[in-house]
């Protein structure tokens, strides 16, 4: 389930500078929107979401970047100035249809700040829209709203960033797909079914930082591409509305359709 957010920019408030790497403060947006909706909701979203008997935790749900239509990047300062007066942003939930009219009551009207200490924005939630579902075939074509990051564990217990290019990503995309779709219905997919991951074009590296400027900061290697999937319906469906790859919950992964095959 995907909604599009027009946002109105309070100007007069803070003014119109942002930092680059703002995705790590979407994400605080969007759980502290849900808390003052319903505490026990966004609690159980943060500390919990959905569950594997592995104790390995899934928050399904995704998010794209801002849709800036007219901005200016200040490359001295990491900063990113809006010229335009309104942006979209679009988000994605794994849920339920009865949650269509709690996540729109919750965000409709809102406003919240966007930044850091040195720079912010003030946003209004004018509009949200639910955006009609794809129709998910076996094969479909897909761009990248935001980065995919993809985590492997070494032998030795440290942690690569790996490219889509890398030979190891394909299994690791199925299955990360594989346990979200354990941990939302309770019960484990078949393995035998044709899974495919091809890459369409050169991805494109990019490089975030999380919680910039505190003790935790983290860079994390990611990628920007379009790429073909060859999965069962039902693991297309996980993949548009929870996000592709991993930590999607900080707005890694998502994803929009290009082409669907019959």
């Amino acid at each position: 389930m995907r909604f599009k957010l027009t946002l109105v920019i309070d100007k007069k408030q803070y003014g119109s500078i942002i930092p680059i790497n703002y995705q790590y403060e979407q994400s605080a947006v969007i759980y502290n929107t849900l808390s003052r909706a319903s505490e026990k909701f966004s609690l159980w979203l943060h500390e919990n979401g959905y569950q594997l008997d592995s104790g390995k935790r899934f928050k399904l749900f995704t998010y794209s970047p801002l849709k800036i239509e007219k901005r200016k990047i200040l490359k001295d300062t990491q900063r990113l100035q809006i010229l335009s007066d309104t942006v979209e942003w679009q988000i994605s939930f794994l849920c339920e249809r009865s949650t269509q009219q709690f996540i729109q009551g919750v965000f409709s009207q809102q406003v919240f700040e966007l930044g850091d200490r040195l720079s912010r924005v003030r946003f209004r939630i004018q509009s949200v829209e639910l955006l009609p579902t794809p129709i998910f075939t076996e094969e479909m074509e897909f761009v990248t709203m935001s980065p995919i990051f993809i985590r492997y564990k070494n032998s030795d217990g440290k942690v690569s960033h790996l490219s889509p290019t890398d030979e190891r990503s394909k299994n690791l995309i199925k299955s990360n797909l594989l346990s979200k779709y354990e941990a939302y219905n309770k019960l484990p997919y078949s393995d035998d079914f044709d899974f495919n991951f091809e890459l369409l074009d050169e991805p494109k590296q990019k490089l975030i930082t999380i919680k910039s400027g505190t003790p935790e900061e983290t860079h994390i290697v990611c990628y920007l591409c379009k790429f073909s999937m060859c999965a069962p319906i039902e693991l297309m469906k996980i993949a548009y509305e929870s996000g592709i790859g991993n930590e999607n919950s900080q707005g890694f992964g998502c994803i929009r359709v290009e082409k669907s095959n019959n």
